[in-house]
């Protein structure tokens, strides 16, 4: 293949540069993605005019999925190129082409020889193109350079161009902070994490609780005291636009917008956020006004909380024209607890006054 036109340069290398490159390459575990890693994606931006990410680790990170990480760098750098892995997805990507390369994804503990092929490899096999620059903000950037220089020069064009390394605020003075830091502690360190990035890290404790059972007062009882974030009911509100008359449709919709304003509140939240319900109340409702529930909304009746509390029915019930009264709200907490048991999902019973069930929801999330 030909080589790629060298840029224009006036200076190589180094911390500071300020040159103009063809291709970039950005390549990080980003477990989680923080600001100093954005720093060195937006130096490629900058500089580069096109941008390739490559995001791996083995083993993973808790909260700091594929999934997420595909997440994180599609919502904050749309415009590049993204490669994020983990072994599953590496042994499907395997297994689409017929390839010589890796057998497996290479462990964080690696050599660097190992490290710096399998991304050679990426860059020559996934994305079929070479670069013309890595940018880092560590040490081992000049090495890792050379080694892609090497590999292309051998897999792609003897005459590939060298492979420059630009590096980008190597002593921490623009972002003082580190993965595994932010990974200890990332409620203490979150000004060093994007919101989209910072919602995934927020623990989310769900209340249940059949109608009247006070657990919409007692989030944002909660919410008050930790001084974070509640979601509200989004199937009340659903329900009073449309003057009661809910829809089969109407049921996985509602479930789809609550997790939505999940998200969405995660983004103000501090360590924890309450939620006023989950698709599981509305599976709940499903099966028992339609005798059924769309499969989708059964898989999003399986999502994990943090924590889960159960509000029992234990004081006077309160009619407040919505509601279909005591024996329905004993029917809710015993389905709750069919339901809870069934799936093996832990949870908090709240009982007493008010005061006592904040007490004990305190108690519970200081040891969490």
């Amino acid at each position: 293949m030909a080589a790629l036109a060298a840029p224009a340069r006036g200076r190589t290398g180094g911390c500071g540069v300020s040159e103009r490159y063809s291709r970039g390459l950005v390549v990080g575990k980003f477990c989680p993605l923080h600001r100093g890693h954005e720093l060195v994606i937006d130096a490629a931006l900058a500089q580069c005019d096109e941008v390739l990410l490559i995001s791996y680790t083995r083993p993973a990170f808790e909260r700091c999925d594929a999934e997420a990480r595909e997440r994180w760098l599609a919502e904050r750098f749309p415009q590049a190129r993204r490669l994020v892995l983990d072994d599953e997805r590496f042994t499907a990507l395997a297994a689409s082409h017929a390839w010589p390369g890796p057998a497996t994804l290479p462990h964080n503990d690696d050599a660097d020889a190992t490290h710096r092929d399998f991304v050679g490899w990426l860059c020559d096999r996934v994305f079929d193109c070479s670069v013309d620059a890595v940018l880092t903000s560590e040490d081992y950037g000049d090495g890792f350079a050379a080694a892609l220089t090497a590999y292309f020069r051998q897999r792609r064009d003897p005459r590939h161009a060298e492979v420059r390394h630009v590096c980008v605020d190597r002593e921490r003075h623009a972002i003082p902070i580190s993965g595994s830091v932010l990974r200890r502690d990332p409620h203490a360190h979150r000004e060093h994490l994007s919101t989209t990035v910072y919602a995934d890290f927020v623990q989310r404790a769900c209340l249940l609780g059949g109608e009247s059972s006070g657990k919409t007062a007692l989030a944002q009882a909660l919410a008050e005291r930790l001084d974070t974030a509640w979601v509200p009911e989004y199937g009340r509100q659903r329900w009073a636009e449309q003057g009661g008359a809910l829809v089969y449709d109407d049921l996985l919709h509602i479930a789809q917008t609550q997790l939505a304003h999940e998200r969405q509140h995660a983004a103000s939240a501090r360590r924890w956020l309450f939620c006023d319900t989950s698709p599981l109340t509305t599976l709940l409702y499903s099966r028992d006004l339609f005798g059924r529930a769309d499969p989708e909304l059964e898989r999003l009746a399986t999502r994990h909380y943090d924590h889960v509390f159960l509000c029992a029915p234990d004081f006077a019930f309160v009619q407040d024209g919505t509601r279909r009264g005591e024996a329905f709200r004993r029917q809710q907490h015993d389905e709750y607890l069919r339901e809870l048991a069934t799936r093996g999902m832990p949870f908090t019973l709240l009982e007493g006054s008010p005061q006592r069930r904040v007490a004990t929801a305190l108690r519970v999330l200081a040891t969490s």
